[in-house]
């Protein structure tokens, strides 16, 4: 009876395993899953409750929460490299729905504006900033450059390879891809969404999915590293630049362009004055040099020759 009984606790536990190993989000490394039912895995963000549904993306602003979860609190992750940029570190205000609030504000109580991306679009102001309305990021376009290959690669295959791309890992439709213009080594992608439906990912998030893949820190659960093949062989992406576009023009008021423009001038007009300075001086010498010549030729002249 006892061997029965150790075959059967034996196939439980070769059953029960791999539910139990299967319970982790492929589209999050971040999320902490945990199995609440026989096939139920629920997953939601390392120090928050929010659920993460592992079928799609998660949203850039839910992401950039994440990552500036201690060590500690995201169990065996490795905390992701710190979010570097002039605007300095600061953990975003999300709405339940993972988009971005409007206003954005850092633990110094310095506030500012961003768009559906993240990214500022105002100066920076103190907690009485006002942001009426989050506006869109229309478009995004992103530059890439690729290593040189012994075997050209064909503007079409290209286009084609980057769009598989988009569409299988990123969950992107193809119709937001709007275009995508290959001249070696550089490659223009351009992502048009005006609006985006509840099911369809946002091509902010799928930019910067993209971005951490390309600095190989993916967020994917898989954490494997990006390859990108055209018919067969690998496109190598060494830079990579990505500019967001908006609905609207941004908010960033005239002091700082005055302030350009002024330090611009001032350069400019102490260039003029340094080289008419320079002109004046060597004006000068030259005259000065002319004058001692015509004043000793003038003193030979009245000079008696002894013979």
């Amino acid at each position: 009876m006892e061997p029965l009984f150790g075959v059967v606790l034996g196939l439980i536990l070769a059953v029960a395993s791999p539910a139990h190993g299967s319970c982790t989000c492929a589209t999050n490394k971040w999320a902490v899953c945990a199995q609440d039912g026989p096939g139920n895995c629920t997953c939601r963000l390392a120090g928050s409750d929010h659920p993460v549904d592992c079928s799609t993306l998660t949203s850039k602003c839910f992401l950039m929460r994440a990552e500036m979860i201690p060590l500690k609190e995201k169990r065996f992750w490795r905390p992701p490299h710190g979010l570097s940029d002039s605007d300095g570190i600061y953990k975003p205000d999300c709405e339940d729905s993972g988009v971005f609030k409007a206003r954005q504000c850092n633990q110094s109580s310095t506030c500012w504006c961003v768009n559906t991306a993240g990214v500022r679009r105002t100066e920076k102001g103190d907690r009485s900033l006002s942001c009426s309305e989050l506006v869109r990021t229309r478009w995004i376009y992103i530059e890439l450059t690729h290593k040189r290959s012994s075997s050209a690669f064909g503007a079409p295959d290209v286009a084609k390879a980057l769009t598989q791309l988009f569409e299988s890992r990123y969950k992107l439709h193809p119709k937001y891809i709007a275009a995508i213009k290959y001249d070696p080594p550089l490659i223009q992608i351009r992502l048009d969404q005006k609006k985006k439906p509840r099911w369809d990912v946002d091509i902010a998030d799928v930019a910067y999915y993209f971005e951490k893949d390309i600095n190989n820190d993916s967020i994917f659960h898989s954490n494997s590293k990006l390859t990108v093949s055209v018919n067969g062989d690998a496109l190598v992406i060494e830079k990579l630049w990505i500019y967001y576009v908006d609905e609207k023009p941004p908010e960033f008021c005239m002091k700082q362009l005055a302030a350009g423009i002024s330090a611009v001038v001032t350069v400019v007009a102490l260039t003029a004055g340094i080289g008419i300075a320079v002109l004046l001086v060597l004006r000068w010498l030259h005259t000065r040099k002319y004058k001692k010549i015509e004043s000793k030729e003038m003193r030979e002249i009245k000079t008696p020759s002894l013979e």
